[in-house]
């Protein structure tokens, strides 16, 4: 607790899925909300380096959680978009922090940046061993050169910047919008509204890309949050650290079970002519738990059960 005695925290990204959980957890280990910092895109554009400057001026922590993301659809409609944004993003604000001494700096890469084929799990030495999935290929070495960055400054100028890589998140607050969410989403909405279709006699079935044998792994939200505030107060080395469950699932087991969750029962049709993305991902997180005590602590089917349920308890709102 008393590492965050004091600190003035700025979290990018902080209103977000990710970055309001880990907000919450900061402001349960004792930190005062007027010592947290959540500069909006409206207001903070972060590939303008004048707005990086403003944000992290005093400040004596940067989690750099704000990002361009979206499923494979999204990243093959945007592609130089992804690229960009994310890739500014994350360069400028790290050099204004580094030009304004802040005390550490803790970026967010993702699983994207491994190579398409490598052995299962991947592990943090494998990063630069082949090209990463060709789909999500820009995104994914955007937030690679963080990295490269950290590495970099910690080197030449002793910037105390660390890097994470994250499976894909899921979980509550998630986003459902059919352009741009990820796989766990985009089921869960198709199997609830297939579902209430059913029930008024309209069509019931579901689309899902590819074939279904391609594996993920997936860490629950409030699993990733307590990570990133476990490796801000304990990680202080150059080396990228995996931050996972532990465990993959294929596509077609994962639609299977979020139909059981959700109650569908109708046809599920497999697009074949659609991309199904990279052949597996799973992560070696032994290095998260012995650097830092991190463990993945929620089970798969209760967090898809608490992600299902906020969904219909809040998809009216969505819809507006």
């Amino acid at each position: 607790m008393s590492f965050w005695n004091d600190k003035r925290i700025v979290v990018t990204g902080g209103s977000g899925f990710l970055g309001s959980v880990v907000v919450t957890k900061l402001k349960e280990r004792g930190v005062e909300p007027s010592n947290i910092f959540v500069p909006r895109s409206k207001e903070f554009d972060l590939t303008i380096l004048e707005n990086c400057k403003k944000v992290v001026r005093d400040s004596d922590i940067v989690i750099h959680l704000a990002a361009v993301v979206g499923g494979i659809g999204a990243n093959r409609a945007n592609p130089g978009k992804f690229f960009y944004d994310n890739a500014v993003m994350g360069i400028q604000l790290m050099e204004s922090a580094r030009q304004f001494s802040v005390e550490k700096f803790v970026a967010l890469g993702t699983i994207c940046a491994y190579p398409k084929y490598i052995p299962v799990p991947f592990r943090e030495e494998d990063l630069w061993n082949g090209y990463p999935e060709e789909t999500n290929a820009p995104y994914g070495l955007a937030k690679k050169m963080l990295l490269v960055q950290a590495q970099a400054y910690r080197e030449q100028y002793g910037f105390n910047a660390i890097c994470l890589f994250p499976v894909n998140l899921y979980g509550p607050r998630d986003n459902f919008d059919p352009e741009t969410s990820h796989v766990i989403p985009a089921l869960i909405r198709k199997c609830v509204d297939a579902q209430e279709a059913a029930i008024t006699g309209r069509q019931s079935s579901i689309t899902v890309w590819g074939d279904g044998t391609p594996t993920r792994e997936f860490l629950y939200v409030e699993d990733c949050a307590e990570a990133i505030i476990l490796a801000a107060e304990r990680y202080n080395k150059p080396d990228p650290v995996n931050i996972g469950a532990g465990f993959e699932i294929s596509i077609k087991e994962l639609v299977h079970l979020i139909a059981k969750l959700t109650g569908f029962v109708g046809e599920i049709i497999w697009d074949r002519s659609k991309p199904g993305g990279q052949p597996r991902r799973c992560l070696d997180t032994s290095r998260a738990e012995k650097e830092f005590g991190f463990k993945a602590k929620i089970r798969f089917e209760e967090g898809l059960r608490n992600t299902i349920k906020w969904y219909r308890d809040n998809r009216s709102k969505l819809y507006v």
